[in-house]
């Protein structure tokens, strides 16, 4: 058994159980949906009347940059492989975005046959159609092989309504010039602690102004989510009646993040724009020189250039054993208003794309997670990965990570998170305050539930 498939292993038997929407950021140049691959494998004017016409499926997703591109790549690659389906892709700037969209698609009834995107809520509400019949009438698709963590995230009320398209994780990306320059080895940075020190010290100024970087957490909540899991903080309690944000382990944590990032200058947060325009400006930041590293998505891995960087698993704590950052899986799921001729065309591509040797294509090109055991046994995945060890970094890492959390408000506790996260990050505000205001409106909503 290779070192990679042990640590797949560890992560199917982790008891995580991961029950999560998905949702944040990408962007991307044009829509190809008409272009001439889309249409690959559609019946010719020349072929016998009595011959099926294909099922034609829309397919939303909002990828951008190298994972657009793989994307594209597998959809080309599917229609050039069979003559029932067409998937034609509809490209979103993120993944916001298409659920966005979706909303909208789903009152006027024009649904598409297949999302990138998920939300437990409304497979609840019989927004999303149930697999389990199109899983057990495909005698192919074995799901004991996929990752079992992944695929119990995709679970609602005991019902398999989406499907794991990768996994992720958020991971460190460091330049190796600047630690090397500053006589900083990477292996010694497990602690936050440690990093801190590391970024003050590779931090350059000129006339009071930071002109290169120690370091750049992504904007938003995760990353500083990330940091309080590590430090053994919750969301809510065990019993889930309780909002817990404003804990000592949230505080203490969002403060050091509001002191480098403001006080010290150390950090850096780039924020707005449209779709991935902040996380690929962050990205730039260290790929030109103005930063030393940056926390990013495993997803990443196909945009960077590894003669200059290098990857490491999150940090933890003094005191406190190895980071716990989030592990979580992409899903995929079908309307339900589609009819059962797209909804068959739909889990068919699903299918395709989550099979061994292309869940290993896609892990390869992007640096998300594999969701299948077999992939593992690629011969590519294999090389590629002893050829690669930064690879290797998110499957270290989600083998000791926490359990994304599953909002029981449809996503107004996270908004409130949101929203505190950009008082601290950009305002330059109070934690205590923003944290305490962010538990009030969660706690409100969450008291709703349990009347």
């Amino acid at each position: 058994m290779t070192k990679v498939k042990k640590m797949i292993s560890g992560i199917a038997l982790t008891s995580i159980l991961l029950t999560t929407a998905c949702g944040t950021n990408a962007g991307n140049a044009g829509n190809p949906a008409n272009s001439p691959a889309a249409n690959a494998g559609a019946t010719s004017p020349s072929e016998s009347p009595s011959a099926a016409e294909p099922v034609a499926i829309e397919f939303w997703y909002g990828l951008g940059g190298k994972l657009g591109e793989n994307m594209q790549l597998l959809i080309d690659k599917f229609n050039a492989s069979q003559q029932e389906v067409i998937v034609k892709p509809v490209v979103q700037a993120d993944y916001a975005e298409t659920e966005q969209k979706l909303q909208a698609a789903i009152v006027s009834g024009d649904v598409p046959a297949a999302v990138l995107s998920s939300n437990v809520d409304w497979a609840r509400k019989g927004y999303y159609a149930p697999l389990d019949d199109l899983i057990a009438g495909e005698a192919g698709f074995h799901q004991e092989d996929v990752i079992r963590t992944f695929l119990e995230q995709g679970k609602v009320d005991g019902k398999q309504y989406f499907l794991p398209m990768y996994g992720t994780t958020q991971v460190m990306y460091y330049r190796k010039d600047a630690l090397e320059k500053n006589g900083i080895k990477p292996e010694e940075l497990t602690t936050w602690e440690a990093l801190a020190e590391a970024a003050a010290k590779m931090t350059e100024k000129a006339n009071g102004k930071t002109t290169f970087y120690g370091w750049e957490p992504m904007w938003g909540k995760d990353n500083m989510i990330d940091a309080v899991m590590s430090k053994g903080g919750k969301i809510l309690s065990d019993d889930g009646k309780t909002v817990l944000v404003d804990s000592p382990e949230w505080v203490s944590t969002w403060e050091l993040f509001r002191k480098w990032i403001h006080d010290d200058q150390i950090m850096r947060i780039h924020s707005g724009g449209q779709g991935w325009e902040y996380w690929y400006k962050t990205i730039d930041d260290v790929m030109k020189g103005q930063a030393a590293g940056y926390t990013g998505s495993s997803g990443d891995q196909g945009d960077l250039d590894f003669a200059q960087l290098g990857a490491m698993e999150q940090p933890g704590w003094e005191g406190g054993g190895e980071g716990k950052p989030v592990a979580s899986a992409i899903m995929a799921g079908i309307p339900a208003k589609a009819s059962p001729e797209q909804q068959q065309a739909a889990f068919k591509w699903f299918s395709f794309f989550m099979n061994a040797e292309n869940t290993a294509f896609w892990s390869m090109n992007t640096g998300y997670i594999a969701v299948r055991e077999s992939a593992l046994d690629n011969p590519e995945f294999v090389a590629f990965s002893e050829s690669n060890p930064q690879s290797t970094i998110p499957l270290k890492q989600a083998a000791h990570a926490s359990a994304p959390f599953l909002d029981p408000t449809g996503g107004k506790i996270n908004d409130a998170l949101a929203i505190a996260a950009d008082k601290v990050q950009i305002g330059n505000e109070s934690v205590e305050e923003a944290l305490k205001e962010a538990k009030e409106t969660a706690q409100r909503e969450l008291d709703k539930l349990n009347k």
